[in-house]
């Protein structure tokens, strides 16, 4: 399975921040909380998709260093709120159906745009259209068909997302984006992200061939990635077809959907696909953000997401809070002591993933940290996956302790099976 600067929240917050009295947390309320976090979250991940969609619209329209730099920084606010919005996957079906359109990685570039042949290679005996760039090609003949990519606009990113049933061809989203703004990161292991150039997109200085047509793809990509964040944002509302699902549902159900997120990022999804499969294979092509280098980032955020649905609280971008009674909450009630494990396992990830971050933002990108002759930062990527291991375990007990029955949780090859990594 496989499936971000500005902050606008911090883990020393959400870790510090109140609750409502564990007397107030009845199932429903906690659900009810669950799902106005989830509206606040996906509304605030719509704002800042949206103020990336003005900062392309304004480089576009006078293309310049400064500009292409403003896009990128504004990209990185995304993903701020984005990973926050995790602990909603595996629990609810109509956001694993979606989340594919906006968070799908890792891409084959070449799909895309021009990319460095000796780095890349040239084709895929598993992908035909592992270096179409379609970009440069206004028509793009595989075997017998020929897909007509004249116009570049959001309904032929459509058409190719996933095209031919392989998920490494990613169109849209995040990372799709991403890569428009930075290209590929050549450095390895090594330090330094994507350098395009910001004349990729002059109509007055272009280089590497295709500006007007670059410039058509940025657009079109920044534009449904808006269209399917706001999509998103609806379903949470009152009313909304995610809200409707969480609650028809009954009180039980929303529990599990909130305690099977939480296992599932953090045991399958974080510790697993993202984090030690890369760490086992010391590769860059392992990780989340890999163009710009912001994944430590990602990661740091996705744990603040899992904090927040277990407290019950989000601080929202425009400095606004959304509370009230949390899982936390009712486990207290039920089983002091579960609810105090899962609490230091909370704490204990977040001080882990704190320091992660603190290496990042010293200068040490993630895929430096799991570089094969980096001993120390291996092993603070290790102290994470630790970590989230144990928050998993956790989890798993305050299923059991809130009499939930069965909740399936993502597991992982790299850490269920970690021989057969290296076979695949």
């Amino acid at each position: 399975m496989r499936s971000p600067y500005i902050l606008f929240g911090s883990l020393a917050c959400a870790l510090l921040g109140g609750t409502a009295q564990a007397a107030e947390a009845t199932p429903g309320a906690v659900v009810k909380t669950y799902a106005d976090i989830a509206a606040a979250v996906y509304g605030d991940a719509l704002t800042t998709g949206e103020a990336l969609q003005a900062s392309v619209a304004s480089f576009l329209k006078a293309p310049s260093e400064a500009g292409l730099n403003a896009a990128r920084d504004a990209w990185r606010a995304a993903r701020v709120v984005y990973p926050q919005t995790e602990a909603y996957r595996f629990g609810n079906p109509l956001v694993d159906e979606w989340e594919g359109r906006v968070n799908s990685w890792p891409l084959d570039e070449g799909l895309i745009d021009y990319v460095d042949a000796a780095a890349y290679g040239g084709e895929s005996p598993e992908n035909a259209f592992y270096a179409a760039n379609v970009i440069a090609n206004p028509k793009i003949k595989v075997g017998t068909r020929t897909v007509d990519a004249t116009r570049i606009d959001k309904g032929l990113l459509e058409k190719l997302q996933e095209i031919d049933q392989i998920e490494a061809n990613v169109s849209r989203g995040y990372h799709a984006v991403e890569f428009m703004l930075w290209g590929q990161d050549l450095n390895g292991t090594g330090p330094g992200a994507g350098e395009r150039p910001w004349t990729d997109y002059s109509l007055d200085s272009c280089t590497n061939g295709h500006c007007d047509r670059r410039r058509d793809y940025l657009k079109a990509a920044t534009d449904l990635l808006v269209a399917d964040l706001r999509e998103m944002a609806d379903d949470w509302t009152e009313g909304g077809a995610a809200r409707k699902d969480l609650v028809a549902g009954g009180p039980a159900h929303g529990l599990s959907a909130i305690l099977t997120g939480l296992g599932s990022l953090s045991y399958g999804e974080l510790a697993g696909e993202r984090m030690q499969l890369g760490l086992l294979l010391n590769d860059p092509e392992e990780e989340q953000d890999c163009f710009s280098d912001n994944t430590y980032n990602s990661h740091y955020y996705d744990q603040v997401g899992m904090v927040n649905v277990a407290r019950g609280r989000y601080e929202r971008v425009d400095g606004g809070t959304v509370e009230g009674p949390s899982v936390l909450d009712l486990l207290r009630a039920k089983d002091p002591k579960v609810a105090t494990a899962l609490d230091d396992a909370l704490k204990a990830t977040s001080g882990a993933m704190t320091a992660l971050k603190a290496r990042g933002d010293s200068g040490e990108a993630y895929d430096q940290m799991i570089g094969p002759d980096n001993p120390e930062g291996n092993a603070a990527v290790q102290a994470v996956i630790d970590r989230l291991k144990t928050q998993a375990q956790a989890v798993e007990k305050a299923v059991a302790a809130l009499d939930l029955g069965p909740v399936a949780v993502e597991g992982s090859d790299s850490l269920d099976n970690p021989d057969a990594v290296f076979f695949n």
